[in-house]
């Protein structure tokens, strides 16, 4: 017997066909809901021609779509690298056998877990403005990337946390019986383990930060999201541009989670493919690296 058949009944026919007619009812909610929004946009002249003929010139997308993108994903991946840096970082922390070390960077990632990011992008642009530490056209991008590395690290820092604490500790029992330290251990073995079991949910935030860049636009940086409601605004098809930078978002997105199910498939594969090794075979090749 499975653990999943001794944690979870198995569905009986009345309930497997409860579950069929619910996801019925679902599909046809969300297709009725589809047909409404169509048909309150076509009353109101959105889907015309003339309403979407600009995103067919080549201008559009030189000076308006283009433009945007590139400070989107310039803004995103600046804030995956540093946010990575700042998990691991405050994530071993927290994982530290100093109890100073494990309380502060328990506080820091608690803090900052719950304050919003749009909060911390408005502070931090008002704070670059007003100092002149910064020019200030380079203020609004510089307080994205700040706020979305402090918000996003702080959950990257918990996922390092939460995922050496699920490993087995064979792991760290072996390692510390070929001669390492808790820490030799922790930094050889037990953390690049915990990255690559939490990869999908690594790729996930991945796609958070990609998302939240678009709050730039509140505080004035010129993402993809602001761009096309310049283009909207001229053109006077807000709607029609707000459903292109939408669709450009979901491409992308969907992208990284495809990214993300095929490392997770990949490195499954690759893992329960090895020959079963020897107690402490890990940590004694983390060791002699």
């Amino acid at each position: 017997m499975s653990v999943q058949q001794v944690l979870f009944d198995a569905p009986g026919p009345r309930a497997r066909r409860n579950i069929l007619i619910g996801n019925i009812v679902g599909v046809l909610v969300v297709l009725g809901i589809l047909a409404w929004v169509v048909s309150a946009l076509a009353d109101k002249g959105q889907l015309t021609g003339s309403m979407w003929s600009p995103f067919l010139e080549s201008r559009t997308w030189e000076f308006f779509i283009l433009p945007g993108l590139l400070n989107t994903l310039k803004a995103a991946g600046i804030s995956i690298v540093t946010s990575v840096l700042f998990g691991l970082i405050f994530g071993v922390g927290r994982l530290s056998h100093a109890a100073p070390i494990r309380w502060f960077a328990g506080l820091v990632v608690e803090v900052l877990r719950a304050v919003p990011v749009l909060l911390m992008m408005i502070f931090f642009w008002l704070a670059l403005g007003s100092s002149g530490a910064v020019q200030p056209q380079d203020a609004p991008l510089i307080a994205v990337i700040i706020a979305l590395t402090l918000y996003n690290g702080s959950v990257i820092a918990e996922l390092v946390r939460s995922g050496v604490h699920g490993l087995p500790k064979g792991q760290r029992e072996a390692g510390m019986a070929i001669g390492l330290t808790r820490n030799q251990s922790l930094r050889s073995i037990e953390v690049p383990q915990a990255l690559i079991a939490m990869l999908p949910a690594l790729i996930s935030q991945f796609v958070v930060i990609l998302k939240d860049s678009a709050l730039g636009f509140i505080i004035t940086y010129p993402e993809l999201l602001q761009f096309t409601r310049r283009l909207g605004v001229g053109e006077g098809n807000v709607i029609p541009s707000l459903f292109v930078a939408a669709a450009i978002f979901i491409a992308i997105n969907f992208a990284l989670s495809t990214l993300a199910t095929r490392l997770s498939t990949l490195l499954s594969f690759r893992t329960k493919g090895r020959k079963p090794a020897a107690k402490g075979a890990i940590a004694m090749d983390a060791a002699s690296t």
